[in-house]
């Protein structure tokens, strides 16, 4: 039987075994470490020159590869027609002068003067109007070094790229932003960007957009030529939807709820002055106001929006309707003119002609008067005077009459012309904006 006080410490001595063995290790790394690190300074002090491409002394052009992973994307502005981004920009080459046969892992280095010592590509954003380097909390940039020679290099940037966007269909528009990369001072002679074989524009994970759905992402390679030289370029354009839910709540709904109120003015009675003023009156003041908050928010364009021919056709649907409460309100309250067509007939009564002032003074009266034919005027009439002022009382009470039907004729038809021809108006906008 083996005693307790020995069995305890064997296993102490294993565990100072393995400590001892463990620090052995991380030292002999440290140190590896440090001796590449050395290697390193040596290959970087003997005879790197770093103005020249790694493919200099070949006489071919240095091949670039770049990648974009995008962390935010957003900002998409239609009144300064830019869009802002934060990325991080991977750009990966060969560098033969940097490989070295004692040299078995890579280096992954953030050291600003790492990186100016050695030849990197010197690359711009030709379409961007604004960067900025991150520097929080230290320099944002990478060098790793990879025993082959191979240096991927890679920077963090906030940028502010230009995108010249059409607006004739907003807000149901479709805009393609693009992002450029180039070559700044090497000709395509020297060095040539290509993009990544793979997946070269990666966005993040659970990257959203508020008012854009990216439909899709293409990556192309361009050329840039001035008086200069040709310059290597590449491009990613973003393809990218609107989504109108934010513009059918705050702008489409409101406008269609507003012309639909400005038709109950139809349903009130005709007399009904004072109501249907203030309806019809509060209804275009409504539009219009919906119309200049809506135009507040977009650029001063030469050309017609969708937004524009929806706001103007609410507006003019709006105003027609007080138009037509205007000649209803006319036709209902004029007067018919009532001419006198008669010449009083020299006649005789008692012995005496009635002169023409008698005459007169027979036909005016007043409109009750003309109402209704007396007893008195009929026997006048039997007398041989003409009793034209009681069929003229008559014909302008009918033709009162048939203005006033009129008017309602009017207003019954308007119930059903106005919703029918904002229909028409909705299928033939949305059919046209939306193929």
């Amino acid at each position: 039987m083996i005693p307790r006080a020995s069995t305890t410490n064997a296993t102490h001595s294993l565990w100072l075994l393995s400590l001892a063995g463990l620090f052995l290790i991380a030292t002999q790394g440290n140190t590896a470490r440090i001796d590449h690190l050395q290697i390193l300074d040596s290959l970087l002090k003997k005879d790197y020159d770093r103005r020249a491409t790694p493919t200099n002394h070949l006489n071919n052009a240095t091949t670039v590869q770049c990648e974009l992973y995008i962390r935010s994307f957003g900002s998409i502005s239609p009144v300064t027609m830019d869009y802002e981004v934060d990325l991080y920009l991977r750009q990966k080459w060969q560098d033969e002068r940097l490989k070295h046969a004692e040299i078995t892992e890579s280096l992954d280095l953030n050291d600003p003067n790492l990186v100016k010592a050695i030849w990197k590509p010197e690359v711009y954003f030709p379409n961007a109007k604004h960067a900025e380097f991150q520097f929080v909390t230290v320099p944002n940039v990478l060098v790793r070094i990879n025993p082959d020679g191979e240096i991927l290099y890679m920077l963090r940037l906030k940028l502010t790229f230009s995108c010249m966007m059409d607006l004739s269909k907003f807000p149901l528009d479709s805009q393609v932003c693009t992002m450029e990369v180039a070559s700044f001072s090497k000709t395509i002679e020297e060095l040539k960007l290509e993009w990544k074989a793979e997946k070269p524009i990666i966005m993040g994970k659970g990257l959203r957009m508020p008012q854009f759905e990216i439909v899709r992402i293409l990556s192309s390679n361009c050329q840039e030529s001035f008086q200069i030289g040709n310059y290597s370029c590449l491009v990613a354009e973003f393809y990218l939807s609107r989504s109108v839910g934010f513009h059918l709540v705050q702008s489409y709904l409101p406008t269609i709820l507003i012309v639909v109120i400005s038709w109950v003015s139809f349903w009130m009675d005709v007399n009904s002055v004072p109501g249907r003023t203030t309806l019809g009156v509060t209804t275009l003041l409504a539009v219009s106001s919906q119309s200049s908050g809506i135009q507040s928010g977009l650029p001063q364009v030469s050309y017609v929006k969708a937004i524009d021919v929806w706001m103007g056709t609410c507006t003019a649907f709006v105003f027609c309707a007080l138009l037509e409460f205007t000649l209803v309100n006319y036709m209902w309250r004029k007067q018919p003119s009532s001419r006198s067509q008669s010449a009083p007939r020299g006649s005789i009564m008692n012995g005496e002609a009635l002169t023409r002032s008698a005459s007169a003074g027979l036909i005016r009266r007043t409109a009750q008067e003309t109402k209704m034919c007396t007893s008195t005027e009929v026997g006048i009439a039997s007398a041989g005077f003409e009793t034209r002022p009681c069929r003229n009382a008559q014909n302008v009470k009918r033709q009162r009459q048939s203005q006033q039907k009129l008017a309602r004729k009017i207003d019954e038809r308007a119930r059903l012309a106005f919703p029918v021809a904002f229909a028409l108006f909705n299928v033939s906008y949305w059919l046209y904006y939306l193929k």
